[in-house]
């Protein structure tokens, strides 16, 4: 099994809340999640918000956890060199490093596994930092005209674990929620993890076997599932902040 999560993002999203979800979806935990969203679809002139992104990613701190860092070190001093090869841009031709993290320093910290924030645009299926699951902090962005193609471009994907649409648009939700093949799926959310009564709903080659594990899907013949979580926010409404911590219910 794997998952390799996708994030849409239209042009009509909250500016505001969409970056500071995306961001800390893809690099909290130092990307080290099986819900990570490593790649984001940009839909036509959303594509105009990455070079902000890349400014506020260059904001996150590096460091041991202890000192509660926005990024840890990686897991270990194999996969940090396995995300250094993915990183490679020899592996991923016709897309374009922003930000490349590859040898990052930590003071006082030399021989820690470290791998600051990536960023990758352009990607396409070809290039390794989409073809394989990153585990690592990376930023990968793609960019499609239409909703159509976005989705298009998830279903084309063999995993089907997690996904996400930021838009204004009850239209575009519907749409997007029927139509997308992932099996669990975030409305306005980064990450899409329901409570622990619902099944883990991963389709296609994040899911392994007939059944889910627990949670009703447990205990039914349903073979695939969709869990939708969705969050619509009133226009007065505090703006979600840039944050890598895990979300939790308040």
């Amino acid at each position: 099994m794997g998952a390799k999560n996708h994030a849409i993002v239209m042009p009509d999203a909250d500016k505001e809340d969409t970056i500071n979800a995306i961001i800390g979806a893809c690099f909290g935990s130092a990307g080290q999640r099986c819900m990570a969203i490593t790649t984001t679809v940009f839909v036509g002139e959303s594509a105009d918000w990455i070079p902000e992104i890349v400014e506020r990613t260059k904001t996150l701190s590096l460091g041991p956890g202890h000192e509660n860092p926005d990024i840890g070190p990686m897991n270990n001093k194999t996969a940090l060199e396995r995300a250094n090869r993915l990183l490679d841009p020899s592996n991923n031709v016709g897309a374009k490093m922003l930000m490349d993290g590859r040898n990052a320093k930590v003071d006082g910290y030399p021989n820690g596994n470290w791998l600051g924030p990536s960023m990758y645009d352009h990607v396409e299926p070809g290039n390794s930092v989409y073809d394989e699951e990153l585990f690592a902090p990376v930023f990968v962005a793609v960019r499609r005209n239409t909703l159509s193609e976005a989705i298009q471009f998830l279903n084309d994907n063999q995993y089907g674990n997690g996904v996400a649409i930021f838009t204004r648009s009850g239209g575009n939700a519907r749409k997007f929620q029927h139509e997308v093949e992932a099996g669990q799926i975030g409305i306005n959310l980064p990450i899409p993890v329901p409570l622990p009564m619902f099944s883990f709903t991963g389709n296609k080659a994040s899911m392994w076997g007939t059944a889910n594990f627990y949670g009703k899907g447990a205990v039914t013949f349903n073979t695939q599932w969709k869990t939708v979580t969705a969050r619509w926010k009133e226009e007065s409404d505090e703006a979600q902040k840039l944050s890598t911590e895990m979300p939790v219910l308040k």
